[in-house]
């Protein structure tokens, strides 16, 4: 079940515009730094995994090895075959590793998705409280 909801948030990212895919797209958004999550299929080659290291060598962007292959992640962004796939919204790359499942093992990387949340809800409540104040004048 678990896997089946993975997939599901991978569709919606797609849907919404918040997922990349292929090797020359997530390189350009991790080099932009909007990356959150480089995702990596299970059977993905050796090549493909040396070139994600190199595109987050010096970022804090996470790298996710999912159990499913590179058909599986394909089918779930509407190509034929996908091996590499960056999300670059935080809450949804948050919410795809909480639905990996095996929170053991994926504890660190959740830790580190949670602050960053954190820190996009405080921004926008900022940009809010500006915005008012704009508007109104500060009181």
């Amino acid at each position: 079940m678990e896997h089946n909801r993975s997939i599901g948030l991978l569709s919606i990212s797609r849907k919404g515009g918040n997922i990349v895919y292929g090797e020359e797209t997530v390189g350009a958004q991790t080099r932009a730094g909007r990356a959150r999550l480089v995702i990596l299929a299970s059977d993905a080659g050796s090549h493909t995994l040396r070139r994600a290291k190199s595109f987050v060598a010096g970022t804090a962007q996470p790298i996710v090895t999912v159990p499913f292959g590179k058909d599986e992640l394909g089918d779930a962004l509407g190509t034929t075959s996908c091996a590499i796939a960056a999300i670059t919204d935080v809450r949804l790359a948050q919410a795809f590793v909480k639905t990996l499942g095996q929170p053991e093992k994926y504890e660190k990387l959740l830790e580190d998705l949670d602050v960053r949340v954190k820190r996009v809800e405080q921004r926008r409540a900022e940009e809010k409280a500006h915005r008012f104040n704009v508007r109104h004048g500060k009181k």
